[in-house]
């Protein structure tokens, strides 16, 4: 049985969220972080999506995405964790999967604005 399809929709915003393999704390290394905002531009650059908030925890991060086309989010969050593992993989002397499971998306629509609001104020300041 395959995995259920992502009900994705033109012009919504995507709350996603992704963990660290086995919850460890891999994201509280400074060259880890680094790399990390280095692939946040790279995948700007490349999808040209819109980035309204990202918080990175020492075992995961948040991101409030807005992708140019809903066909984009699964290839931006395909790059952000194929390329953020190979690099945090070297740079921590590991192998082995780096992220946990899929990632989690929960989207709105652009007039919800009360969605968006209550999902900036819930990340970490």
């Amino acid at each position: 049985m395959g995995r259920q399809s992502r009900n994705l929709q033109p012009g919504f915003s995507y709350h996603v969220t992704t963990r660290c393999n086995n919850r460890e704390f891999n994201l509280a290394h400074r060259e880890c972080r680094k790399v990390f905002l280095y692939t946040i531009k790279k995948s700007l650059d490349k999808y040209g999506f819109k980035l309204y908030a990202l918080c990175i925890i020492s075992n995961h991060v948040y991101y409030l995405i807005e992708p140019a086309t809903p066909e984009d989010l699964p290839k931006i969050m395909h790059f952000l964790n194929w390329y953020t593992a190979m690099c945090f993989n070297r740079v921590l002397n590991r192998t082995g999967h780096f992220w946990e499971q899929r990632y989690f998306c929960d989207g709105f629509p652009p007039t919800d604005t009360q969605r968006a609001l209550n999902t900036l104020s819930a990340y970490p300041r």
